[in-house]
């Protein structure tokens, strides 16, 4: 088991070596000349390393796969064609022999299996980085599923944290990222949040727990759970018949209204965040089922999170201020939050956001030409990364389980107005809330009705729009071509140091040969000064 500990280490460890080495290599080489062929090069090097990795990850499974699924989240550091290729990376990974699984099974209960379980299915019909299900029935018919930890994973996690030290030791000395994450947060983060899976009693408190919490809800569902036969390695539940919520064809033929659907479904995981408490932080397809009469069914309770009131409060503050167009109060939650530092430029982010939220408002998103959608996804990616824009360690997997959920959404309903199903609840929630001495007034709350009252509120809105545009446009385009006039201006300098250079060698190559003293020094001295102010400039 040692010789298998050391192997994992050494793949992990060796991988991150070389993904960091070829970065560092490719940075130094095209620092300041970054065009767009040097662009193509660059997608093409992280896309292979986005690969390998998948690969690796497949192969090894436990920490690499939830590793992988966090890094397919964090669009501010990670590049877009290494999150492509990741976003495929699944919890599918090869099953164990069934008679492992059977061994582990038994040695939990001190017992034959079939003394409790009879009919148990010949392979998992789940398969995951920390466990597997498997269908059975109780003695008395009852249909369960039994969930058996992969054996020997405590082993391989452990392993996999202490390769994941060596790695963060490395990424922290010898690359930028420690500027963006505190990878000491990070990681007690997942050691917190990943180490809990291994204990499937805890996973049946957390369910039961949100069974609780969600009780009043109509058609919402959780499983029933088996204390008498569940322990840490082994959780037995109650089996329901379900599809997946992504299964598009299965809502269909069932006649499920897809909209309705996704709004029940949005306000199900809006609840789980406005008070405070825990949310189910691993919220992929595989995890929500939908049963025929289009009942929800939440499962898999393994990887929760935590949110405090004052960060919902936090939440609610950024809320607030896009619903009401109050970009100022977006920006004070984002820092109250620590997503956004204080030396961030607010009047360019203020202005990023109210595009953003004007072009989802009058579906410009939707109807756009791709052109124009790429330019404003460009300019706001280039945004994230030129800002001091960060995720807080503490909100790695908030931010994982809202992708996941999105992406679940978007699959049900593209359409789906997330602001218009949020206003009234979060109207009714944020009359009740305090933020120190100051409360939601009745100012804000009628100004925010107003917006809720259906397509009326259309109409000054996009009136409000119209004549706040151009101003944010001007700005905007004095922002960039600020930024043009500048590029141009380095460039043109580096291009007239550059010809001067080849000039000055020339001429300097002529005054050795004709043993011209004094144009020697001349040429010499313009060499050095036009590659002096070349390199500068090259470097900035």
């Amino acid at each position: 088991m040692e010789r298998l500990a050391i192997y994992r280490i050494y793949r992990i460890v060796w991988m991150s070596v070389k993904f960091f080495t070829q970065v560092t290599l490719f940075q130094r080489r095209y620092k300041g000349r970054f065009t767009p062929a040097v662009n193509e090069k660059w997608e093409r090097l992280v896309t292979r390393q986005a690969k390998e990795y998948k690969r690796t990850a497949l192969k090894l499974g436990g920490l690499m796969i939830k590793m992988g699924q966090f890094l397919s989240t964090r669009a501010d550091i990670m590049p877009p064609s290494f999150i492509a290729e990741l976003e495929g990376l699944t919890d599918r990974v090869p099953a164990v022999p069934r008679a492992r699984a059977i061994e582990l099974l038994e040695q939990e209960w001190n017992a034959v299996h079939t003394d409790t379980i009879m009919n148990l299915s010949d392979k998992p019909v789940a398969s995951a980085s920390i466990g597997e299900v498997y269908k059975g029935n109780l003695k008395d018919g009852t249909p369960v599923a039994v969930k058996i930890q992969r054996p020997d994973i405590e082993r391989i996690l452990r392993a996999d944290f202490r390769a994941m030290k060596i790695v963060i030791w490395l990424a922290k000395r010898f690359t930028a990222f420690g500027k963006q994450i505190n990878f000491n947060l990070l990681y007690s983060e997942m050691v917190n949040t990943i180490g809990a899976e291994l204990n499937f009693l805890q996973e049946l408190r957390n369910g039961r727990s949100f069974a609780d919490r969600f009780a009043s809800m109509p058609g919402v569902r959780f499983p029933v759970y088996y204390d008498e036969f569940s322990t840490r390695r082994v959780l037995v539940m109650e089996w329901i018949e379900g599809a997946r919520i992504t299964d598009l064809a299965f809502i269909d033929a069932n006649g499920i209204n897809r909209r309705n659907l996704s709004e029940r479904l949005f306000r199900l995981f809006l609840e789980q965040v406005l008070d405070g408490g825990q949310f189910h932080a691993d919220p992929h397809g595989g995890n929500i089922l939908i049963k025929p009469d289009g009942t929800i069914v939440l499962i898999d309770f393994g990887m929760v999170g935590s949110i405090s009131k004052e960060e919902a409060r936090s939440v609610l503050k950024v809320v607030e201020g896009v619903l009401l167009k109050q970009y100022d109060r977006v920006l004070d939650g984002l820092e109250e939050l620590r997503f956004l530092l204080p030396q961030a430029d607010r009047r360019l982010l203020a202005n990023a956001i109210a595009r953003v939220v004007a072009a989802y408002e009058s579906e410009e998103l939707t109807q756009m030409d791709s052109f124009v959608v790429d330019r404003l996804l460009d300019d706001l990616k280039g945004i994230v990364r030129t800002q001091p824009v960060q995720l807080p360690a503490e909100f790695a997997f908030f931010g994982r389980a809202v992708s996941t959920f999105i992406g679940v959404l978007h699959v049900l309903d593209p359409k789906v107005d997330l602001l218009a199903i949020a206003r009234p609840r979060v109207l009714e929630w944020a009359t009740t809330q305090k933020d120190g001495d100051q409360s939601f007034s009745k100012e804000d709350a009628v100004r925010f009705a107003l917006k809720a009252i259906g397509p009326f509120r259309e109409i000054p809105q996009k009136v409000l729009t119209f004549l706040d545009e151009p101003t944010r446009m001007r700005e905007y385009m004095q922002i960039r071509d600020a930024e043009s006039k500048m590029l141009r201006y380095r460039l043109q300098t580096r291009m007239f140091a550059g010809i001067i250079s080849v000039l000055s060698l020339g001429t300097g190559f002529y005054a050795i040969w004709d043993e011209h003293s004094p144009l020697m020094v001349t040429s010499g001295i313009f060499f050095v000064a036009s590659a002096w102010v070349y390199r500068g400039k090259s470097y900035n």
